[in-house]
């Protein structure tokens, strides 16, 4: 059994803000794999699905994303899932608009809702899904790019990544908690038409 937690915020204002690409990621991969409904539990919308053959248990905390571990770890202890058998699904502003990488632990690069989740698990062992949101170019400018709408322009590669996303996921359920993420990565790199990155750091 896993655990897939897309983070982003609650209200329904910052829907298309580029810091809920996590939520968009586990919406389509729960419409693409015919998910339960979500329904309100763990501090968060809740809903169960097979992807690959794989149980999947997926979670949007709805603590708003300086809180999103409080959530996860209520899900994780009432499953008793190891760290492992996590995956979170977030914005990166080091990855390029469309790109993608999957990394196992790590530092939480100043991403809040990574923050939370090393300090409510008590450990950064588990796996994170990397999705490029692109960086302003200047530190002063991050916080309006995080919070903002994607643009128009954006969702000439925000759809195509999104749909890879719920197709390959198969690949990525039957890949974890073992470290094969490369399968998922290079299918997803193959559908959006972009270059397939060995990377998994």
């Amino acid at each position: 059994m896993l655990l897939w937690t897309g983070l982003g915020n609650p209200e329904p204002g910052m829907a298309r803000q580029r810091h809920n690409i996590g939520f968009m990621a586990i919406d389509a991969i729960a419409r693409r794999h015919g998910f339960t409904p979500w329904r309100k539990r763990f501090r968060g919308e809740f809903a169960e699905g097979v992807v690959g053959g794989v149980k999947v248990l997926a979670l949007k905390p709805l603590t708003y994303m300086n809180a999103s571990g409080e959530s996860v770890q209520q899900a994780a202890a009432f499953y008793k899932l190891p760290t492992t058998a996590i995956t979170a699904f977030h914005d990166e502003l080091d990855l390029a608009p469309g790109r993608i990488r999957v990394k196992f632990a790590g530092g939480a690069a100043g991403h809040n809702g990574l923050r939370s989740m090393d300090r409510m698990l008590g450990t950064p062992d588990y796996w994170r899904v990397r999705l490029g949101i692109g960086h302003p170019g200047i530190k002063e400018r991050v916080t309006g790019h995080v919070l903002g709408d994607f643009a128009k322009v954006d969702q000439d590669w925000l759809v195509p990544l999104l749909d890879a996303v719920a197709d390959a996921a198969p690949l990525l359920a039957q890949g974890l908690p073992e470290t094969r993420p490369e399968p998922f990565m290079t299918r997803v790199a193959l559908l959006v038409g972009g270059p397939v990155s060995k990377d998994q750091n």
